[in-house]
């Protein structure tokens, strides 16, 4: 195994750009199956300022009810094949593999990938001690999943205090299994259906999300073109970018570490933007 490789560093929020190798996921504009599409859209992102780029080939899409509708191994392993190799020879970028299954994060490991992103938190059998021996950086997600709640049930607040306990747990855990502390940032989970939070949780725990940043690791904040921006705009996944930059920008204020998005020129821009103003608003005044 090479040496350990460790998370960047935060100054100022990393893009990571979301590219789904599957047919299924909820944004057509993520998607891209052949190899070639896949180094197409690769490119772009890369051009536009992508930091890290997020390989997945098992969509979490709210259409789709995750307790029934599962990829296999082989299917993910399959659709896979090839595509972290080739972006690892052509692009200088950081990639990270968007799974649960530890066979696929030992072969996307292997074949060049630096980062696990795991919206189960390596819950599942053998996750933990494969993230372990790969020693890379880990992104460990909260979800409650589909049907697991119902929502309103309980105080936002609680709601909040229920995910930041949940995610410590999971910290303690990969402690325990020998993953370092520096190779670990955390998730939310800002998300509806499959992640099982309603809109009004998922705005509450953004305005909120510094009870997760006092766990004291580094939060990746998602909110591209997800189901509450259509819940409170009323518009497909189709027409989402502008309410996804308004989030973007207050996660990067509210100190995200990296920003998960589906468009990186955009969201590049916005940020850099809002990160300039809220830098001069830090500096001593200047004179007339």
């Amino acid at each position: 195994m090479t040496a350990t490789i460790k998370l960047p560093s935060f100054s100022i929020p990393k893009i990571m750009g979301v590219i789904n190798v599957t047919p299924d996921s909820f944004y057509a504009g993520s998607r891209a199956q052949s190899i070639d599409d896949i180094f197409q859209l690769a490119e772009q992102m890369v051009q536009e300022g992508a930091d890290i780029l997020d390989i997945g080939a098992e969509a979490t899409n709210p259409n789709l009810d995750l307790s029934v509708s599962v990829v296999s191994t082989q299917q993910e392993l399959d659709r896979l094949a090839g595509v972290i190799e080739g972006l690892s020879a052509r692009f200088d970028v950081m990639l990270s593999i968007d799974t649960s299954k530890p066979e696929v994060m030992q072969a996307a490991v292997a074949a060049g990938a630096q980062m696990i992103n795991d919206q189960r938190a390596l819950l599942r059998d053998g996750a933990l001690a494969v993230a372990a021996q790969c020693q890379v950086p880990v992104c460990l997600m909260q979800m409650f999943g589909p049907n697991a709640r119902t929502f309103n049930d309980q105080p936002y607040a609680d709601t909040v205090q229920q995910i930041a306990d949940f995610l410590q747990q999971r910290i303690d855990a990969c402690l325990q299994a020998g993953i370092a502390k520096e190779q670990l940032m955390v998730d939310p989970g800002f998300g509806t259906r499959n992640f099982g939070k309603s809109t009004q949780e998922n705005l509450y725990l953004l305005a909120h999300v510094d009870r997760i940043q006092a766990l004291g690791y580094p939060v990746l904040m998602g909110f591209s073109r997800k189901s509450m921006m259509g819940e409170v705009l009323g518009v497909p996944s189709e027409e989402r970018l502008y309410g996804s930059l308004g989030l973007a920008v207050l996660g990067a204020q509210k100190g995200a570490a990296i920003l998960r998005v589906h468009d990186v020129g955009p969201t590049v821009q916005a940020v850099t933007m809002a990160m300039a103003t809220q830098a001069m608003a830090n500096e001593v005044a200047y004179g007339d």
